[in-house]
């Protein structure tokens, strides 16, 4: 049987080939009639090659010397059987197709439902899950890995809501506070110099509460974008110049101070890692008590880098420890409610640890206080 030009002819380059190659998807077929055409075609090829091989041995059945009336005779029979052939395999086409299709139908079937709940999910209500309880396949996988999927986000999601309420009252309050100081102090008619000069240093002192809580956040921000720049640093060098500035304070608070700074190399930024060894160092000193201690170290090991900050204080819940990372909380409270700090402290440490690649944890202390403990990949 002669092949005919048409496919002799080469199929231009960018033309689609089947089966499709791999990252290319087959433009206007969805994944059931890819599925289809998969099925059909080893059945075409299958089944073409068994009613082929009878066929093309018949020649090769004949005896030497065969007449030509034998010959005649055969070449009737084999032409019959390729007639039978094509018509069986043209049957068995239709019926690879059809069975094809429903067999895709049905292993798909699942996907489909998820595909719909997650759009809907997605759309509506993060805090619905898939029905994953068809698992011990892919697609019960595919639903526990879309439930964890859509529990981080809900969860990303109601941290980012709570943060901006947060973060609205605080940025609020001083400036409600310093207009009510203006008011008061313009609406009284025998106000002196001396009771404005004292609404101002007080509207002054609201102003540098705002101005610190708008830098923490501004720390805190850049922090969760991550690094723009890593240069060779020493965590010893940065913690031994944040104590010697807060050696005044730590006396006028009545706490000792004690380090064990050995060399503590990384590799992250500058401005970044002093922001961390800042925050633990003020969180150690404004939530102590008078008369208690900070322990400062730092070193190098197999581990990573690490920088530790112990210090005394309340007594403090183990279950407690993990919403002190959470943005304007502190103990018993959902709002930090301190003057002195800005309620981002321990929240900037993670955020910075999380930029470099590292880790933090910390530690209730069972007489009180809290260990945190900051690891970072070493330098190089």
């Amino acid at each position: 049987m002669s092949v005919p030009n048409w496919l002799r002819r080469p199929v231009p380059r960018g033309m689609l080939t089947w089966p499709p190659r791999p990252g290319r998807r087959v433009p206007g077929l969805t994944l059931r009639s890819q599925l289809t055409l998969l099925y059909a075609g080893f059945f075409l090829a299958a089944g073409g090659a068994v009613l082929a091989v009878p066929i093309f041995t018949i020649r090769t059945a004949l005896p030497a010397g065969a007449s030509a009336a034998t010959i005649a005779a055969t070449d009737a029979s084999a032409h019959a059987q390729q007639v039978r052939a094509a018509i069986v395999l043209a049957g068995l086409v239709v019926v690879s197709f059809a069975v094809g299709w429903l067999i895709a139908g049905r292993f798909l079937r699942p996907l489909r439902t998820i595909t719909a709940t997650a759009r809907e999910i997605s759309a509506t209500n993060l805090g619905r899950r898939l029905d994953a309880r068809a698992g011990g396949n892919e697609f019960g996988e595919l639903g526990d890995t879309l439930n964890d999927l859509f529990g981080r986000l809900e969860a990303a999601f109601e941290s980012q809501r709570r943060f901006v309420a947060n973060a609205s009252h605080e940025l609020r309050t001083p400036l409600a506070a310093g207009r009510a100081l203006l008011q008061v102090a313009l609406a009284d008619p025998d106000a002196s110099s001396e009771s404005l000069r004292a609404a101002c240093e007080e509207v002054l002192t609201l102003g540098d509460q705002q101005e610190r809580l708008i830098g923490a956040l501004l720390t805190l921000a850049i922090s969760q974008r991550g690094l723009t720049r890593a240069e060779p640093l020493d965590l010893a060098e940065i913690s031994r110049a944040a104590l010697t500035a807060r050696r005044c304070e730590a006396e006028r608070r009545g706490i000792a101070i004690t380090s064990a700074l050995r060399p503590a190399p990384i590799a992250g930024d500058p401005s970044l890692a002093e922001s961390l060894v800042v925050n633990l160092i003020d969180n150690a000193l404004r939530h102590n008590l008078p008369g208690g201690r900070a322990e400062v170290s730092t070193g190098a090991g197999d581990r990573g880098t690490v920088l530790s900050v112990i210090s005394t204080g309340l007594l403090i819940e183990p279950s407690q420890v993990a919403g002190l990372f959470e943005p304007f909380r502190q103990l018993g409270a959902d709002r930090v409610g301190n003057s002195e700090g800005t309620g981002l402290g321990l929240a900037i440490v993670r955020a910075i640890a999380t930029a470099h690649g590292g880790t933090v944890t910390a530690l209730a202390r069972p007489e009180g206080g809290l260990e945190v403990t900051v690891r970072l990949p070493p330098a190089g």
